[in-house]
């Protein structure tokens, strides 16, 4: 695989290797059975939500008898749990921007403090939730670590459908980005995370000289590669007669619009004990100020709905999800291939030992299907959860960081190298002029006058005598020279494979 990996599992043993914040977002990522098929998920459901309950109750009562808690500290904390789990705030930014432009279904939003290099665009996850992922916390956002390397930090968020917005298309989204890019200078750093990442990577195929790296975290681009949660919904749909009947149905009951309720509801049935599980740590956790503070940053973003466009959503799943065309070579965007072998630029991949919603195997194919040279591509391995690759405290520090300080070192040694490219043209298309005025002042000298030669007849030559031959002596006897090795037989110039 052209890709290389590092891996940091097995680091959370010490005090050092824990987070700050006590609560990560990382939905269902402890969960026993989390990465087997759904089937089996379902089965052990109802265990898996006893022993992460039982637990949770355990934790708490050992924590009250500490602090003496009396019978109405008991009833106190049961109605902050309630309180908590109804709590339904909005999702927000936390980091000061501007609008920069704005579309029907978008918003070009500007966090830059800077105006040096080359922008980067960030595009959130367009999946039934708010693009404030992105910029989930002050401790924890993609945007505040991307500023640390990076002068000029763009995100594209994505608006809310409408009855008039519900049938916009692919190409549609692809135009916005020309617009945002041509607004940006021509050219961007993308990062894309989850549905953001395969929009980028379409995009970067289309346009490939407007990108200059790409970056994708949890992102499917072989949607049918590992063991997904979602393939297993999809296998089952296609075997009805219309494997597209369910989905049509969502989209025609949410009148032209995908709800974004329906698409919570399904992210909760890809992990039954899920639920469970986030009520019972909340429940454990109920007398620690900063987890129920981290739980309702969570739920202002998780439980807050935002309806998809119903022909984006439609063409997402049947070309995608359901016929894979992105990897098959045969997906269209506006009359145009998508042809992956375009993307030449520097790669960085990021993937989740226990993402069941997007395997490793579907971030990793697109190391075998770009253009990219093997050493230009980058892959980190975490071992996480879907939404913890985007927001969990470790993920940014230990990998988000890195991959924008490597960013800011590509975008360095491109503007180096096209600053030279200029100088050297710059020098080639003026030196000539120097070189052709030399020959224009020699033949403007005026010729000297010549004397006129008299012509004289030459007398014939006599025919010369012929030499007699001469013997030639025997060669000398030399040493041949030894034959010098040929590049790449154990010298400097052999290929390591």
């Amino acid at each position: 695989m052209a890709v290389t990996t590092h891996d940091t599992r097995g680091r959370g043993n010490g005090a050092a290797a824990k987070p700050a914040v006590p609560f990560e977002p990382i939905v269902g990522a402890h969960l026993e059975h989390v990465m087997e098929k759904q089937s089996t998920q379902w089965l052990f459901a109802p265990f898996d939500a006893a022993a992460v309950w039982a637990t949770n109750w355990v934790d708490y009562w050992t924590r009250a008898m500490k602090r003496r808690a009396t019978p109405l500290d008991v009833a106190s904390d049961v109605v902050r749990f309630w309180s908590t789990v109804t709590a339904r705030p909005n999702p927000k930014w936390v980091t000061e921007h501007r609008v920069a432009a704005q579309w029907p279904v978008a918003r070009l939003l500007d966090f830059s403090d800077g105006t040096g290099g080359i922008p980067t665009l960030l595009l959130p996850p367009q999946a039934g939730h708010a693009s404030t992922i992105v910029d989930y916390s002050p401790q924890q956002s993609q945007v505040r670590f991307a500023l640390r390397s990076l002068e000029q930090v763009y995100v594209l968020e994505w608006l809310g459908a409408t009855e008039e917005t519900k049938n916009t298309r692919i190409e549609d989204y692809i135009a916005i980005m020309d617009e945002a890019v041509a607004a940006l200078g021509g050219r961007v750093n993308l990062v894309g995370d989850c549905q953001g990442g395969w929009l980028a990577t379409i995009y970067a195929a289309l346009r490939p000289q407007a990108v200059t790296t790409l970056t994708i975290g949890a992102a499917p681009i072989d949607f049918q590669a590992g063991n997904a949660s979602i393939h297993d919904w999809v296998e089952r749909f296609g075997m009805m007669p219309d494997p597209m009947a369910v989905y049509k149905a969502l989209v025609k009951g949410g009148h032209g619009v995908h709800r974004g309720e329906n698409q919570i509801t399904g992210f909760k049935m890809m992990e039954p004990a899920g639920e469970a599980e986030r009520f019972a740590d909340l429940w454990g956790n109920i007398g620690n100020e900063s987890y129920v503070e981290r739980y309702l940053d969570f739920v202002a973003w998780f439980e807050t709905p935002q309806a998809m466009p119903g022909a984006f959503y439609l063409w997402t799943v049947e070309h995608l999800f359901v016929n894979n065309e992105l990897i098959q070579g045969t997906l269209e965007v506006g009359g145009e291939k998508v042809d992956l072998g375009r993307i030449t630029v520097p790669l960085y991949l990021l993937a989740g030992t226990r993402d069941h919603i997007t395997p490793p195997e579907q971030v990793w194919a697109l190391a075998e299907y770009a253009g990219t040279p093997r050493e230009h591509v980058h892959g980190r391995f975490f071992e996480a959860g879907h939404l913890g690759l985007f927001m969990g405290s470790r993920p940014l520090v230990e990998h988000w960081a890195p991959i924008f300080a490597d960013i800011a070192g590509e975008n360095e040694r491109l503007l180096n190298r096209e600053a030279q490219a200029r100088a050297a043209e710059t020098e080639a298309r003026t030196a000539p002029v120097v070189t052709e005025a030399a020959p224009v002042v020699t033949e403007a000298a005026p010729a000297k006058k010549s004397t006129p030669v008299k012509k004289v007849t030459a007398k014939k030559a006599a025919p010369a005598k012929t030499a007699a031959p001469v013997k030639a002596a025997p060669p000398a006897k030399t040493t041949p020279p030894k034959t010098a090795p040929e590049a790449g037989e154990g010298g400097a110039d052999t290929l390591t494979p």
